[in-house]
């Protein structure tokens, strides 16, 4: 019997490559990145098991390979799952940052996830039933140093998450949606950028991948809209959004001082 089919971005390591060992024993997949080695090297792995994988090397920012995803999805009639994982940050104020790469940043975080999401509501919709997962970020709760274009983006997914909440559940479907929330998460996310994690924050405001995943299938199986994984970052949430804006400002400032934030960019993988 052919299994469901959950489709995951950026799932060549860190949480996407933590959703595709999680969800394999219930899944086929198709996973999706820029580095074929490592996710034909996970794809081996998993099939080994008895999964079904499919490997799309692409670059989402890029118009013509995100098409060509957008395709493959639009074309999978038992796809269940569509995770929205791929992303990268930049610490840098928005004046010095190169224009490139936040602009990359826009199409990977906006652009990719609303043309993804689109192919894979045609499918789930008319079926009635599915569900996709939108990475934020705590982030998108916060405004600090050297993370307007970040925070901007990931505050615009949990928006765009919200929405697609709305429409679904004004034309009576079935279909789930979640914009997941994650800290400072152990991951390559942050290797990219070159930051010291020990200056960002003490061991326990860290999250493990596999935390944030085990956090997020279970509110998928709640069918909670919002996921903020770590007891910690749920209290912090809600003292963000009940704090006036020029204390989260002037917090902001503080722990930007002491953590050097806002200094280095971070480059795309």
């Amino acid at each position: 019997m052919q299994k469901p089919l959950a489709v995951i971005t950026g799932a060549s390591s860190g949480i996407g490559e933590v959703f595709a060992r999680k969800l394999a024993a219930e899944y086929d997949l198709i996973l999706i990145a820029r580095n074929k080695a490592r996710l034909d090297a996970l794809a081996r792995e998993l099939r080994a098991v008895g999964t079904e994988v499919g490997v799309l090397a692409a670059d989402l920012s890029d118009a013509p390979q995100l098409k060509m995803v957008e395709e493959r999805i639009g074309t999978e009639s038992n796809l269940a799952l569509l995770i929205n994982n791929a992303g990268f940050g930049d610490r840098t104020p928005f004046w010095e940052a190169d224009i490139e790469v936040l602009d990359k940043m826009h199409r990977l975080h906006i652009t990719a996830l609303v043309r993804l999401s689109h192919a894979a509501l045609r499918v789930m919709v008319a079926r009635n039933r599915g569900a996709i997962i939108n990475l934020a970020s705590v982030a998108a709760f916060a405004r600090r140093p050297g993370s307007t274009a970040y925070s901007a983006t990931k505050t615009w997914v949990t928006a765009f998450t919200e929405g697609l909440y709305v429409d679904l559940k004004a034309a009576g479907s079935d279909v789930y949606v979640q914009a997941l929330c994650p800290g400072y998460t152990y991951s390559g996310f942050h290797d990219v950028m070159k930051q010291d994690r020990t200056r960002l924050a003490p061991p326990a405001l860290w999250l493990t991948a596999e935390q944030v995943v085990d956090d997020s299938l279970r509110a998928m199986r709640n069918r909670k809209l919002y996921e903020v994984p770590g007891w910690r970052y749920k209290l912090a949430v809600a003292l963000l959004r009940a704090s006036p804006f020029w204390l989260q400002t002037r917090l902001a400032r503080i722990g930007a001082a002491r953590t050097g934030e806002g200094v280095s960019a971070g480059r795309p993988p």
